[in-house]
């Protein structure tokens, strides 16, 4: 780290450590309610049913602000946080120190404790408990074991009729927190996979199919047989996929993957993490010692920067930006257990509340800023700074498709999403179409999102609605990423998606509007 950056990061770890005392009695006002703010974060899919929870929840109480989360993995959350394209961003993954120097002066927030689970697609074992140790899930994701009754998994699987099937991996495609929290699994469980894959966000898987997200990778693993893939619990759970008991660090048991082993894993480890603005770099509790620790377990991260003037438009939208995260640490842990996440110890919180009460704007506390309520006094505007963000982001979201299909139809949402970022992006008028696309989008997805998940007649009208559009998206993938292609497929897909949504309706219209007045 550079010496700079080092003294810094020293000087904001200081007035955290001497504040401490004079700010824990300090309490954070709500954002103004006679404002409106629209919060942009990104990145990991590990915690997003989660976050996505608390989108829902802190907007009930606080509907003048918005959060508008895009689940495209720890990768490209840190990549939009060094970018300061996005107010926060979300990861597995500790920042590396390369990473850390590019964004400076960022801080390490742990939101929640989770758990990656090994999935499996076995049609005639359909129970989650198949028993499997570390060197064993290595050896797969090797490929040196390839079939599901290979006597290493009978072994520790007796009396199960294990299939005499070939075994098909499934793994991340895009820079991944739950892959750097899988292979720092494996890579302490084999030698063997450390020398030749290491730990990583992306690694040279030798093999396999991969997919992005880890919706992906659960919707690959549920509609192929016999194959096994690595998700984030609450995924697995909540599409009710089988998974694995993994065996503990110690050796004595297989450990179901449950909020009670998930704690256990984390309850030694808060006295000795880092505070916020120190480097989190090699933080890990995977293989965590104790009879009943799950050892695929982990913390996640939000990142946030300790000035937030290079991505927040004014002191009021800091404010909020402070606040809603706040929230998240406290009053929004009571959504985790029901989603099979783990609420933060008190130790592990604090580290992040007693950080936010020295983030600052512009030099200018936050925190006593918002105490003071100095609203009268701003002159910039969030929703225009929002929607300029917006507009810039590469991202764009899926949050209608997501609360209409879930994961059923992940592998179709995500190769959408990989055809905009490889291709549609890739060109002037992608670009310019998807900026003006993602400021509308967000104006009304999340309230669309919100009735899908309460009505489930809503739901099933949306998914009527918007398979058609889905559908007609792929032919973008005829796309060679040229600007002349690109423009002319794309043009072919806004004229047929017009001629469905419009021109049909609007015939069929004046087709029975003619035959009821002839009185046919």
């Amino acid at each position: 780290m550079p010496l700079k950056s080092a003294a810094m990061a020293a000087a904001i770890t200081a007035a955290i450590a001497v504040g401490l005392a004079a700010a824990a009695h300090a309490q954070l006002a709500a954002p103004d309610a006679s404002m409106s703010f629209s919060i942009d974060a990104a990145g990991a899919t590990f915690p997003f049913p989660l976050i996505d929870k608390w989108r829902v929840e802190y907007a009930r109480e606080h509907p003048n602000v918005s959060l508008n989360y895009q689940s495209i993995g720890s990768g490209g959350g840190i990549t939009q946080h060094i970018e300061r394209t996005v107010n926060f961003a979300a990861t597995d993954a500790p920042m590396s120190s390369g990473e850390a120097e590019l964004a400076p002066n960022t801080l390490h927030i742990p939101e929640t404790l989770g758990a990656v689970v090994v999935a499996y697609n076995i049609p005639s074992v359909p129970d989650s408990g198949l028993q499997l140790d570390g060197q064993t899930v290595a050896m797969i994701f090797l490929g040196e074991i390839e079939r599901w009754d290979d006597e290493r998994i009978a072994a520790q699987n007796p009396g199960v009729a294990l299939p005499d099937e070939a075994i098909v991996p499934i793994q991340r495609s895009d820079g991944s927190g739950t892959t750097f929290v899988f292979t720092d699994y494996l890579s302490g469980s084999s030698a063997d996979f450390e020398e030749r894959i290491g730990k990583g966000k992306s690694v040279p898987w030798p093999g396999g199919v991969s997919s992005s997200g880890n919706e992906g990778v659960a919707g690959t693993i549920r509609t192929t047989p016999h194959s096994v893939g690595y998700v984030e619990l609450a995924y697995a759970f909540q599409t009710g996929m089988a998974y694995a008991h993994i065996e503990n660090a110690d050796g004595t048991a297989y450990v179901e993957p449950t909020i009670a082993s998930i704690r256990a894993a984390s309850a030694g480890a808060a006295a000795s993490l880092p505070l916020a603005a120190e480097s989190w770099e090699g933080v890990s509790i995977v293989n965590a010692p104790g009879e009943n620790s799950y050892p695929i377990s982990s913390l996640t991260y939000l990142l946030l920067y300790s000035d937030l003037g290079g991505v927040a438009d004014s002191i009021d939208e800091a404010h909020a930006i402070v606040h809603i995260v706040h929230w998240m640490l406290t009053s929004g842990q009571v959504h985790s257990e029901p989603l099979l996440y783990v609420p933060l110890p008190e130790e592990i919180t604090r580290i992040g509340t007693d950080a936010l009460q020295f983030v600052t704007h512009n030099g200018m506390s936050v925190w006593a800023a918002a105490a003071e309520s100095p609203y009268g006094e701003t002159t910039s505007s969030q929703a225009t700074g929002a929607e300029d963000r917006g507009a810039s982001m590469e991202g764009g979201g899926c949050l209608i498709a997501t609360a209409a299909y879930g994961t059923e139809m992940a592998p179709q949402v995500q190769a959408l999403r990989e055809l905009r970022d490889g291709r549609l992006l890739g060109t002037e008028s992608g670009s310019a179409f998807m900026a003006a696309f993602n400021a509308a989008y967000y104006s009304f997805s999340p309230a669309v999102a919100d009735l899908e998940r309460q009505s489930p007649e809503i739901r099933g009208l949306v998914r009527a609605l918007i398979t058609p559009m889905l559908h007609s998206l792929s032919i973008m993938s005829l796309s060679d990423g040229g600007e002349a292609g690109t423009l002319a497929l794309g043009s072919l897909v806004i004229a047929l998606n017009a001629g469905m949504y419009v021109a049909a309706p609007a015939a069929a219209a004046s087709w029975a509007w003619r035959r009821s007045r002839r009185g046919v």
